[in-house]
């Protein structure tokens, strides 16, 4: 994509989001472990707020850096190993392939904000055991 293609697929979409407004309008269950809300989807890098409805097992991503920003709820953070909690304002970064996770999660609703750099694929999850689950399991779109 050429910087002006860029610049105008930029130009046709919504720019300021309020990130609590967004966060009321999820849903208070869901089937799958998680919902997200895209804010921004371009191949380079997408931006999302995403909730965690339960304990998120070890898992993944093959084509993609995360940046996560807790916006509200607290938990237990895996990654590469080592365990610490995670709560508003916990920022967490890891790159592709780096086994992560929430093995609990303490207070609900459970919201992070997420870069994902270059965009994650929905179906970009490898769960370290298989049996914990797959992409249709994973996440529900909330916006397409």
């Amino acid at each position: 994509m050429t910087n002006q293609e860029y610049q105008a697929e930029t130009d046709n979409k919504q720019q300021i989001f309020d990130v609590f407004e967004e966060l009321q309008k999820m849903p208070d269950q869901s089937e799958s472990m998680l919902t997200d809300v895209y804010f921004s989807d371009f191949p380079d890098a997408s931006s999302r707020i995403f909730r965690i409805y339960r304990e998120l097992p070890l898992h993944y991503h093959e084509e993609c850096d995360e940046h996560l920003y807790v916006v509200s709820g607290r938990g237990l953070f895996h990654l590469d190993g080592q365990e610490a909690k995670a709560g508003p304002g916990t920022f967490l970064r890891f790159a592709r392939r780096q086994v992560h996770g929430f093995p609990r999660i303490d207070e609900h609703p459970f919201v992070v904000l997420s870069i994902d750099v270059p965009r994650r694929r929905p179906d970009d999850i490898v769960f370290v055991n298989p049996e914990d689950g797959d992409a249709s399991s994973f996440m529900a779109r909330n916006n397409d």
